[in-house]
C-alpha cells in the first residue's frame, strides 16, 4: 500500500506510519539536507527496505497520474503558495476512491483582516516561520472542493486541546522548556548567538534568524490566546470514485 508524506521534513511520522502499518510511504521534500538525515534515520529504524524520500517541490510531484492508496500532509501544505494549485497535485496522484488527510496552520473564523492588532499578530507568524499569506480555514475548505475533493470531515482540534497548544511557548507559564523565551532567558540566548557568530561557529546571519523566530513565537502565543490562529485545523477528503 504505497503512501504518500507531503513536506515529510526529515520524515518522522513517516516512520512511525510504516513501523505499525503494512504501508510503504515515500516522503516529499526539497531539503536535500532533510532528506540526507532523512534515509540515515530510515535505516537506524528498519524501515528504509520500505520507506525513501523524494526530493522535488510538492506544487510539482515526479509522479504518475493515480499512484498512491493514501496522501497526507502535517503542517506543510500551509507553505504551498497556491492552495488550490497544492491541492490539485495531491488529488492527481491519488487513486480514486481514496484519502488525504492534513493538518493545516490556518487563521480562524475570529480573524478579522481589519484589525490591526490582528494583522500584527498574522504577519509575525508568517515571517518568523516563513509561511506565504496564512489562509483562513474557509479558504482550505474552498480549495479542497475547488481541487475536486469531497470533505469527509473537518475541525480545529485545538479547540478540544485539555491545554492551550502554545504552552511551551508562554513565558507567562514558566516552565525550564520556556526560560529561553523569558526577558532573561533572550538575553543570554541572543548573546551566546552573538558570540558565535562572530567567532564562526555559527553561520552568519544567526542573530537575524534567532530574531525572527522570537517574533514568530510571539505571534504564535499571542494568536493562540486570541484564538484568531490555529496550528490544528485537520481535515480528511476524499477523491471521488
Amino acid at each position: 500500500m504505497p503512501v504518500l508524506d507531503v513536506g515529510c521534513g526529515i520524515g518522522g511520522p513517516l516512520r512511525e506510519i510504516a513501523r505499525f502499518s503494512s504501508t510503504s510511504v515515500m516522503g516529499i521534500n526539497n531539503n536535500e539536507y532533510q532528506i540526507t538525515r532523512g534515509k540515515a534515520l530510515n535505516r537506524v529504524a528498519g524501515v528504509d527496505k520500505t520507506c525513501d524520500f523524494t526530493k522535488a517541490d510538492f506544487m510539482k510531484m515526479p509522479f504518475s497520474e493515480n499512484s498512491f492508496d493514501a496522501v497526507y500532509a502535517i503542517e506543510a501544505t500551509c507553505h504551498a503558495p497556491d492552495a488550490v494549485g497544492c491541492y490539485k497535485e495531491i488529488y492527481r496522484v491519488l487513486k480514486p476512491g481514496q484519502s488525504f488527510a492534513a493538518y493545516e496552520w490556518c487563521m480562524t473564523d475570529a480573524f478579522d483582516p481589519n484589525n490591526q492588532e490582528h494583522q500584527k499578530i498574522k504577519a509575525e507568524i508568517e515571517i518568523g516561520d516563513g509561511l506565504p499569506d496564512i489562509r483562513s480555514t474557509r479558504q482550505c475548505l474552498a480549495a479542497l472542493k475547488e481541487a475536486g475533493f469531497e470533505v469527509i470531515w473537518e475541525h480545529d482540534l485545538a479547540k478540544d486541546s485539555p491545554l492551550p497548544w502554545y504552552l511551551p511557548l508562554d513565558t507567562s507559564h514558566f516552565s525550564l522548556s520556556s526560560f529561553r523565551l523569558t526577558a532573561v532567558g533572550r538575553f543570554i540566548t541572543k548573546n551566546m548567538v552573538v558570540a558565535l557568530e562572530y567567532v564562526g561557529l555559527a553561520p552568519k546571519g544567526s542573530q537575524r534568524v534567532q530574531s525572527f523566530l522570537e517574533k514568530a513565537a510571539e505571534g504564535l502565543v499571542a494568536g493562540g490566546k486570541k484564538e484568531i490562529f490555529t496550528p490544528m485545523y485537520f481535515f480528511l477528503a476524499r477523491k471521488p470514485q
